[in-house]
């Protein structure tokens, strides 16, 4: 019987040699993946940051809340900040949060806190309302986190028939930014003891 011969050779099946030209296309289609992706993305150097990060700043460095005009009607009696800090919320601009309240004589008069930024003439300016003194809270606190995230705490009265020298509300607070606002929520915490 005669030996057959098959396409592959004598010596069983060819192996598969890579030419020259198959290494200049396998190069040729990375650069091409590469230059995809440069041309797609900003080809700075270095990759930033996804959202910039907020931070604490000198106080002298951010609006004075004590030369704002904040909204709250006081009648005979001044305004006064109880809390505050300054910081960069993220977007590079230097900001205050300030809670304060009308310097009634007696009495705990409720806070609103306020996101204030630089104004018209160098006077502050209220950029938000966070907390509406209608809310009968006193704010004892208030923080930033590193996530561009406003915390705080308030306690106040869930009646009038609550003895305002003892609150049974209190709150931790967050502000989160969400699109051109804030959104806030709050969650129930310990009373503080006296």
């Amino acid at each position: 019987m005669a030996e057959q011969q098959t396409p592959q050779g004598r010596n069983g099946p060819a192996h598969a040699r890579s030419a020259p030209w198959h290494w200049a296309l396998a190069t040729a289609g990375c650069a091409a993946v590469v230059a995809t992706a440069l041309a797609a993305n900003s080809a700075t150097g270095t990759p930033g940051p996804i959202r910039p990060t907020a931070k604490a700043i000198p106080a002298a460095a951010a609006p004075d809340p004590a030369k704002a005009e904040l909204p709250l009607d006081c009648g005979p009696f001044p305004v006064k900040i109880s809390v505050s800090f300054a910081a960069d919320l993220g977007d590079g601009r230097p900001g205050t949060i300030a809670a304060a309240h009308c310097a009634a004589e007696n009495g705990t008069p409720p806070d609103a806190v306020y996101l204030l930024g630089p104004g018209p003439g160098g006077r502050p300016a209220v950029l938000a309302t966070l907390l509406s003194e209608r809310e009968n809270l006193t704010v004892s606190r208030l923080g930033l986190r590193s996530d561009g995230v406003i915390t705080g705490h308030g306690q106040g009265y869930s009646s009038d028939d609550v003895p305002r020298f003892s609150p049974d509300i209190s709150l931790d607070l967050t502000w989160t930014r969400k699109g051109g606002g804030w959104d806030r929520s709050q969650t129930a915490a310990p009373l503080a003891q006296s």
